[in-house]
C-alpha cells in the first residue's frame, strides 16, 4: 500500500479550508478532513502558549508526501507548522486506489 495520512494543525478553520482546497485542487492530496478546533498548549520562543487551533488530516499517495509538505509550509501562516506523516498500513483496496488516483500528478484512467 502506498498511501499516507498527513496530520497538520492550522491557525483556524478558514486557513485549513483555504490550504486544504488548494492542495486537493493541485492533486497533492486526495482529500482533507478538517476537524473541530482543539486547544493546544506548547512552548514557543521561551513561553508557554495556550491557543485554539484546527487540526486536519490529509490523505495522499506516499510518493507525493514531500511535495505536499513543501506546499503546506509555503502556504501556512505559522513560521514552523506542525506536520506529521503517518503510514497507512491497512485500508480497503478501493479506498487506497482512490487516494492514489486522486493525488496523482495526472489523472489515472
Amino acid at each position: 500500500m502506498s498511501i499516507v495520512s498527513l496530520y497538520c494543525v492550522f491557525a483556524d478553520a478558514d486557513e485549513a479550508e483555504r490550504i486544504g482546497r488548494l492542495v486537493v485542487e493541485e492533486r497533492l492530496a486526495a482529500c482533507i478532513n478538517i476537524l473541530s478546533p482543539c486547544r493546544s498548549i506548547y512552548r514557543w520562543e521561551g513561553r508557554i502558549e495556550d491557543a485554539s487551533e484546527v487540526p486536519a488530516l490529509l490523505k495522499t499517495d506516499a510518493s507525493r508526501t514531500d511535495a505536499l509538505i513543501a506546499r503546506i509550509v509555503q502556504l501556512h501562516s505559522y513560521e514552523i507548522p506542525a506536520i506529521a506523516v503517518w503510514p497507512v498500513e491497512h485500508a480497503p483496496s478501493a479506498f487506497a486506489d482512490w487516494v492514489v488516483a486522486n493525488s496523482a500528478k495526472e489523472t489515472i484512467a
